[in-house]
């Protein structure tokens, strides 16, 4: 006789992500696929292929962990790719037989969501697998045209009937998902906010901060703004570099640093020249070392155009340094106040240079608001926390029969 599987002792986790690219999802989606062992929870990790240009953070699998990778799992659409993607997902539920499936960013929560749907199907009166999906922001706003952002309003709102639980990781993200996007029911939601180690950059001081500046070639008396992110459109490295260029013209001595690489690299560069700030950037591409990087910056300044809720961003509140951001997706819900950081309307490279002004004519000030900004995210972001809240959710979508 068969067991129910919210009776078991240990339940067995299917986590599908598109790829292990830089950024929050994968780091979630790593540290969940150890961290919830102590919870009763064992985690089969299937990832895809990284796109051209995108740095790797695959190291962070676990060394003993059971992770599948599935090649033809890839960002792009390509429908040969996607539906040999899709039976290798099935064959793997097949394989696993888990009690929960989790999938992780648009293309893996389209085809592992069906995927996981025709497992249930095959499995007849057997007790199925309950789907949840993690919305880590959504690409609904300034990815594709309008066309295909309409298809994919579309597909989301069906995938949702297929769906137990949508997880946002902010309540901005799920105010736009309900009532912007009206994806799924009010009912099928919980914010869960990310989670992560943030001792390295909590660690950060002023003799940390002397050090960085000397290690990355860094004048100590520079007025030093950082960026740190992928070189794609979303993230509006342009915005960047017009802000910069703003600033400049008060603070001639200031650096402006670019941790991060993609394919609108050389265009940036340009960019940066015919700005006549050439000299004046710093582009180091990928970077494991951000705590030097945050330790060396005066003001984080972040510009995209659309974000869930931006990891870069909570690192350096981390390591105390405050951050100006254009005012979209859950920037809000990470820099809180007045207090922790300062927000512009996207676009408006004007408002952000006046704030990042503010903050660098007041040195008193902005070490109180980096310190203010360290003390909110520290309490908000903890990765035992996100482990408690993901194991409270399966539980609980264990117990909802």
């Amino acid at each position: 006789m068969s067991r129910d599987p919210a009776n078991q002792a240990t339940r067995r986790v299917a986590r599908v992500i598109t790829r292990l690219n830089i950024g929050g999802p994968s780091i979630q989606a790593t540290r969940l696929t150890s961290a919830l062992e102590a919870h009763g929870f064992t985690t089969t990790l299937l990832h895809g292929r990284l796109g051209e240009g995108e740095g790797d953070m695959s190291y962070l699998i676990p060394p003993d962990a059971d992770a599948r990778y599935v090649s033809a799992l890839r960002r792009p659409l390509a429908p040969l790719d996607d539906l040999r993607a899709f039976l290798r997902i099935y064959r793997v539920l097949r394989e696993v037989q888990p009690h929960i499936v989790h999938t992780h960013m648009a293309k893996a929560g389209l085809l592992a969501r069906l995927a996981a749907t025709a497992y249930n199907i095959s499995r007849g009166s057997a007790p199925r697998a309950r789907i949840v999906h993690t919305y880590h922001g959504h690409v609904l706003d300034g990815y594709f045209s309008p066309v295909a952002t309409k298809i994919f309003i579309t597909l989301e709102r069906l995938l949702a009937r297929l769906t137990d639980r949508l997880v946002a990781i902010s309540p901005a993200i799920r105010s736009e998902l309900l009532q912007t996007y009206r994806i799924g029911r009010d009912r099928q939601y919980r914010v869960v906010a990310l989670g992560f180690d943030l001792s390295p950059f909590a660690a950060v001081d002023a003799a940390a901060r002397a050090a960085a500046r000397h290690s990355l070639g860094l004048p100590a008396d520079a007025a030093v703004v950082t960026t740190v992110g992928r070189l794609t459109a979303i993230k509006q490295h342009g915005l960047f570099l017009d802000t910069v260029a703003r600033v400049r013209r008060s603070h001639p001595n200031l650096i402006a640093v670019i941790a991060g690489d993609g394919e609108l690299r050389a265009e940036l560069e340009s960019k940066a020249a015919a700005l006549g700030i050439g000299d004046s950037v710093r582009m180091l591409g990928w970077r494991r070392d951000l705590a030097t990087i945050y330790a060396a910056t005066d003001v984080f300044l972040l510009t995209s155009r659309n974000e869930g809720t931006p990891v870069a961003l909570i690192e350096a509140m981390a390591a105390g340094v405050p951050g100006v951001s254009t005012d979209v997706g859950g920037v809000t819900d990470v820099i809180g106040g007045a207090d922790t950081g300062r927000t512009a309307p996207f676009g408006d490279a004007d408002a952000l240079a006046r704030a990042i002004e503010e903050l660098l004519a007041d040195p008193q000030r902005r070490a109180a608001m980096g310190a203010a900004a360290r003390a909110r995210v520290l309490a908000h972001y903890d990765l035992n926390r996100l482990v408690a809240d993901v194991a409270a959710l399966y539980r609980d979508m264990l117990a909802d029969s």
